[in-house]
């Protein structure tokens, strides 16, 4: 069966990571998500809660989904002061489970189109495939020719090939579009604003009693 992995900060996790994941996973047949918390994002600025606190966050928010589960290889000791590279966290994972399982890596429309600044970018596809999830804003052609070419070639729709294969493909999902961020949740907290409806009730009590992004004590 396709196994999938979902890399992100998640500061905080939220239902526009849960819901899209949960959808996929219906569309494809999925029956397991590896979330995957990174310590230094490459491209991103650095979380503002601590390692232990988005774990924390994100085992309250799968809590009742048997389809998700935690992989904390990116926030092992040794790579403390490393950037989360996602073709090194995918040798990683072939080195524990071998080159024929087959495995994808979930990213958004926003992240397709800054791939070219990835490293070893193109290389990718010799560990996984890759599933696409729609985003708010961002267009599915991408202005990289280099980019659209290296896609055209990779291209499926049959989401059997996933399962069959254990890498090679792309594959752009019909999920919902949700246009929720976590850069904004920080910002609305900090602003005393509710965000209950953006995530889990648990998340959102946790972020209260620890006073995280400076909301107050529930």
């Amino acid at each position: 069966m396709l196994t999938a992995l979902f890399g992100g900060t998640f500061d905080p996790i939220h239902y526009g990571h849960l819901r899209p994941a949960l959808a996929l996973a219906k569309e494809l047949g999925l029956t397991k998500i590896n979330l995957l918390p990174n310590r230094i994002p490459p491209h991103k600025p650095q979380p503002e809660a601590n390692t232990e606190q988005r774990l924390a966050m994100l085992q309250l928010a799968i809590a009742d989904y048997s389809l998700f589960s935690v992989d904390t290889r990116e926030l092992e000791p040794k790579l403390i002061n490393q950037p989360s590279f996602t073709i090194d966290t995918l040798k990683s994972w072939r080195q524990q489970n071998g080159t024929q399982q087959s495995l994808a890596f979930i990213m958004g429309q926003d992240s397709l189109l800054s791939l070219p600044t990835w490293k070893e970018w193109q290389k990718l596809l010799d560990y996984c495939h890759l599933l696409i999830c729609k985003r708010p804003g961002y267009a599915k052609t991408p202005c990289d020719s280099k980019l659209q070419q290296w896609i055209n070639q990779h291209l499926t729709q049959d989401s059997q090939t996933l399962h069959q294969c254990p890498n090679g493909y792309i594959y752009f999902a019909n999920t919902p579009l949700e246009a929720i961020s976590a850069t904004e949740i920080r910002q609305n907290i900090n602003n005393q604003q509710s965000c209950e409806k953006l995530l889990s009730p648990k998340v959102w009590q946790y972020i209260h009693e620890n006073r995280l992004y400076n909301a107050k004590k529930c």
